[in-house]
């Protein structure tokens, strides 16, 4: 059925789409990852605190005008402060009715701002994505797991180019004084594990104003937690080794079906991750 609509028949979703966002439609419910907070804003961690808010954007840029999406005129534009190891992050929170196969696809690029004549593409230090999941409250022994994926383009200026995957986090930490919040920084640039087999060297064109659109994808089971496949472009990856973070559940994020993107930048410029669409399918 998706093959004649020309929005959608660039993905192979499963038999069920659960979202489909075409940012020329509008921000699709995607929002900024806001840290955790109890009583004061000061409380949020400050991995969090530096997340900003992403936009629609066309894509504009100095020389030539704006780019636009890959087939309309918006995307979904996440952006750095300006700031060497600044991140931001921004995502869809979304509740699962079926623990079985689940897909993700989307069209993205990645570039730095374009503040010098020349071509910055060891700038942006990576760009990524996970889910963040927890099993239903009828669960046996409930768990919260989070697989992760970034693509570390450079680091300190070296330009470096392969997927790793992370399988811990940060120390859960209690906010506040009502014992109902906690928090960690699951995105921090620690403890990153390279994927097997996982170099490969994107399109990156030839001046900083440049962008082209990558293809992403990747399936999960929310019955069985585990990864099932991952495919950038041309390229097939070996998932086999892969394992996501994993924590006990926590007391209310039953079924919680959340997508998110993130964007690192290597340098005092902002990095700039844009989101042209994506698609969410299930088996059921």
């Amino acid at each position: 059925m998706t093959s004649p609509d020309p929005l959608l028949s660039r993905f192979d979703p499963l038999p069920r789409i659960l979202a489909f966002d075409d940012f020329d439609r509008g921000i699709c419910g995607w929002t900024q990852l806001v840290g955790n907070y109890e009583d004061s804003l000061d409380s949020m961690l400050p991995g969090y605190a530096q997340h900003t808010s992403p936009m629609l954007s066309s894509l504009s840029h100095w020389d030539a005008g704006s780019h636009g999406s890959m087939d309309g005129t918006y995307a979904l534009k996440l952006a750095t402060r300006p700031v060497k190891g600044a991140r931001t992050a921004s995502l869809k929170r979304l509740t699962f009715r079926h623990a079985g196969p689940i897909r993700v696809e989307f069209y993205a690029t990645f570039k730095p701002e374009a503040t010098e004549m020349r071509l910055s593409e060891t700038d942006v230090r990576s760009v990524g994505f996970l889910f963040d999941l927890q099993s239903g409250d009828q669960t046996t022994n409930g768990e919260r797991v989070m697989p992760h994926l970034r693509f570390l383009n450079a680091q300190d200026g070296e330009h470096i180019q392969k997927w790793q995957y992370k399988d811990r986090t940060t120390s859960v930490v209690p906010l506040g004084t009502e014992n109902k919040t906690v928090s960690h920084d699951h995105l921090m640039n620690e403890d990153w594990i390279d994927l097997a087999g996982g170099a490969q060297k994107l399109c990156y064109n030839e001046i900083p104003t440049k962008v082209n659109w990558h293809y992403f994808r990747f399936d999960f089971d929310l019955a069985e937690m585990k990864a099932l496949a991952f495919q950038c472009n041309d390229r097939h990856f070996d998932v086999s080794g892969f394992a996501p973070i994993r924590m006990k559940a926590m007391r209310n994020l039953w079924c919680m079906l959340n997508f998110a993107a993130f964007v690192e930048t290597d340098t005092d410029k902002r990095a700039f991750l844009y989101l042209d669409s994506v698609c969410l399918s299930g088996a059921l």
